[in-house]
């Protein structure tokens, strides 16, 4: 871990605060940072909140509506030149990047262990980076990142259906059988929240789905709560390779907080699927599981190697932008309060979970998971 101490920042923020909430600019990215309810709490706290115009309208959030509850609407322009703190849902876009500035703070989806060119574009910059994905409480739980998780399981299972029809380059196979014709396999490689998820609809379509993972506490849990066309597998690299051999569907969920996706699914395992199969890696936005997999978007989804269909898409959660949105700032709104009313020092202070969350500060790496990624020592958190 990075070295720490247990003194509190020398001050304490009490003036109100900026806040910016630009409109996504990532392929079909049509999630937004802030809700007209999360505008309400800030402004009711004194806090200023700049909204771009538009930036609601892919979760259909109209700019009357942010109005009506208090926030600014402007050009992108004055977002980045007047916030304090940037609102964001995923990595910032090469032209955004230039845009920041050292004191603001940049809060958002950043997964920096799956890219170096961003992960040096953010310290070049100066601000700080708060990482939704590495807030993490003491029982272990990324309360930022499940109910993304809990999304991507549910759409992986969604696109299988889709890319397994003969028309989009798969096999021809309706996932859930009919009778007299035995349903589908699907493989999913990481039991914790997406895994889960995927697993839990695809059961309820009537696949014949086995979930791998190496903890055996969390393959118990899953026993008892998944259905018994769920069979739970002790992870490792025989049984993985195994198991893809016979998937109709394999989809890759595995998760390391901060740190780059192991490549548990070699080519070799991918060569030996049936042609048509359907390999959708959740992992991909932390650089992947699958050895064949390579990053894709929603304008262009898939891609044929090895015979095998592969879904790749970094933003899966952005296809149901509506749901995703109240189900992200559910989540990061207690968060970005705190941020708001504190300062990051003394947020990141007092709140243990918000500090795994800081990931870069004045041009350095703070987290160790991203440091041990690119081979760097991991610098302690200014004052912490």
């Amino acid at each position: 871990d990075c070295p720490t101490r247990s003194a509190p920042p020398d001050t304490e923020r009490n003036e109100a605060m900026i806040i910016g909430v630009p409109k996504e600019i990532k392929d079909h990215e049509n999630r937004v940072a802030i809700t007209p309810a999360g505008v309400d709490m800030l402004v009711s706290r004194g806090h200023r909140v700049l909204v771009q115009s538009g930036a609601g309208l892919g979760s259909a959030q109209s700019d009357e509506r942010y109005a009506k509850y208090g926030a600014e609407m402007v050009d992108c322009d004055t977002v980045f030149d007047r916030a304090e703190i940037i609102a964001k849902v995923k990595e910032p876009m090469p032209e955004e990047i230039a845009r920041f500035k050292p004191d603001q703070i940049v809060y958002t989806y950043f997964h920096f262990a799956a890219s170096r060119e961003l992960t040096k574009g953010m310290m070049d910059t100066g601000a700080t980076c708060v990482a939704y994905e590495t807030v993490q409480t003491e029982d272990g739980a990324l309360p930022l990142l499940a109910p993304m998780s809990e999304v991507a399981g549910r759409v992986a299972v969604s696109a299988a259906v889709k890319y397994l029809e003969e028309p989009m380059g798969g096999k021809g196979k309706l996932l859930s059988g009919i009778p007299g014709v035995r349903p589908g396999y699907v493989v999913i490689i990481g039991g914790g929240i997406a895994g889960t998820s995927a697993a839990r609809l695809a059961a309820g379509l009537g696949a014949s789905v086995y979930v791998l993972d190496t903890s055996m506490q969390r393959l118990r849990e899953l026993e008892g709560i998944l259905p018994p066309n769920v069979r739970t597998v002790a992870s490792n690299r025989i049984t993985i390779g195994e198991l893809v051999a016979s998937a109709d569907v394999v989809i890759g969920s595995v998760l390391i907080p901060g740190a780059r996706a192991p490549k548990l699914v070699t080519k070799k395992m991918v060569r030996a699927m049936e042609n048509g199969g359907v390999i959708i890696d959740i992992a991909v936005d932390q650089g992947g599981c699958v050895e064949t997999m390579r990053p894709t978007s929603h304008s262009d989804p898939v891609f044929i190697s090895e015979g095998v269909v592969h879904y790749g898409v970094t933003n899966m959660p952005g296809a149901v932008s509506h749901t995703s949105t109240y189900g992200l700032t559910n989540a990061t709104m207690p968060y970005l309060i705190m941020l708001a009313e504190k300062g990051w020092k003394q947020a990141s202070h007092d709140n243990p979970a918000l500090r795994h969350g800081v990931n870069i500060v004045d041009g350095k790496i703070t987290h160790p998971a991203v440091a041990e990624a690119y081979g760097v020592d991991c610098s302690p958190i200014p004052g912490m």
